[in-house]
C-alpha cells in the first residue's frame, strides 16, 4: 500500500500563536515533527495557510503546500493538501503539527491497521495507568475511547468511559484499563474525500470531537494501541515541558 503523510500547521492559535515556528532545542517545532515522520515515510508534506510556515519548511528542505485559510478542521486541510500533491495514495496519514516527539513505531502501528480491508479510518490509543493519576483520567481535554473486541472504536468522549458503576472514582484506574485517544489519524483516500463532505453531527457538536461525525455516519475506525508517551504542544507551558523532556533524551 502507498502511504503519504500530511502535517497540517496553522499560524493562528488561540492559546499559542505561531506555535509551529516556536523553537524547541534550537529547531522549529514543525521541523522536529517533519523529521520524526520522515524516518519512516518518504512522502511527507506540511499543509499550511501561512507564508511564514511555508518558507521555514522549505528552508530546512521539507515539502510544503499552501492551503485555504477557511478550513474548519485539520482533516479538511489535509484533504486539500492531498489533492494538491498530485500523488495517488491508498492511505493518507494526518499528523498533528504540534507533536514533535511522535515516534516511528506509532506511525507503523497506524499503518498496520490497514492490513484489515474493512478499515476505513485508523487512530491510536494509549492506556491510562494508575501512575497517571485520577486528574489525568478526568481531564476533559484528554478524550477517552471505548473499543470493541475487534479493535473498532465504539465511542469517543471527553467524559470518562466506561463509567464503573458501584466503584469509587479513587479505584477506577486499578479496576479498569481506560484508553486515552491519541489524535493521529489515517484515512483511505476515498474515505477522506467522503468525510470532508459530511455535515456536522449532533454528537460532534455536543462533545466537540470531529471523529464522532464519522462514527455517526457508519465509518469503521480501527484503533491501534501504543505505549509511547509523547508531549503535544498546545501552550507555551507545554513548550517548556518539551524542552525539559528533550534534555532527557540526549
Amino acid at each position: 500500500m502507498k502511504f503519504i503523510a500530511i502535517i497540517p500547521a496553522r499560524y493562528a492559535s488561540t492559546r499559542f500563536p505561531a506555535k509551529p515556528l516556536a523553537l524547541l532545542g534550537g529547531k522549529p517545532v514543525i521541523q522536529r515533527v517533519y523529521e520524526q515522520v520522515s524516518q519512516v515515510m518518504d512522502d511527507v508534506f506540511v499543509a499550511t495557510d501561512d507564508q511564514r510556515i511555508f518558507s521555514v519548511v522549505e528552508s530546512f528542505g521539507g515539502k510544503a503546500i499552501m492551503t485555504r485559510e477557511d478550513h474548519k478542521s485539520g482533516t479538511d486541510r489535509c484533504f486539500e493538501a492531498y489533492q494538491k500533491t498530485g500523488l495517488e495514495a491508498d492511505v493518507v496519514i494526518n499528523i498533528q503539527g504540534d507533536e514533535p516527539f511522535i515516534q516511528p513505531s506509532q506511525i507503523q502501528t497506524l499503518q498496520a491497521c490497514f492490513d484489515d480491508p474493512k478499515t476505513q479510518i485508523a487512530t491510536l490509543v494509549k492506556p491510562f495507568t494508575p501512575a497517571d493519576g485520577l486528574p489525568a483520567l478526568l481531564n476533559p481535554n484528554s478524550p477517552k475511547v471505548v473499543v470493541s473486541d475487534d479493535h473498532r472504536a465504539l465511542y469517543f468522549s471527553r467524559s470518562v468511559i466506561p463509567y464503573l458503576r458501584g466503584v469509587g472514582q479513587e479505584e477506577w484506574l486499578q479496576r479498569h484499563t481506560f484508553l486515552k485517544h491519541i489524535g493521529l489519524y489515517a484515512y483511505r483516500a476515498e474515505t477522506l474525500a467522503e468525510i470532508t463532505q459530511l455535515p456536522q453531527s449532533t454528537l460532534e457538536r455536543a462533545e466537540s470531537l470531529e471523529q464522532l461525525r464519522w462514527l455517526d455516519h457508519g465509518y469503521v475506525i480501527k484503533v491501534g494501541q501504543t505505549d509511547v508517551e509523547t508531549i503535544g504542544i498546545d501552550t507555551p507551558q507545554d513548550l517548556a515541558r518539551a524542552e525539559e523532556f528533550l534534555k532527557t533524551r540526549k
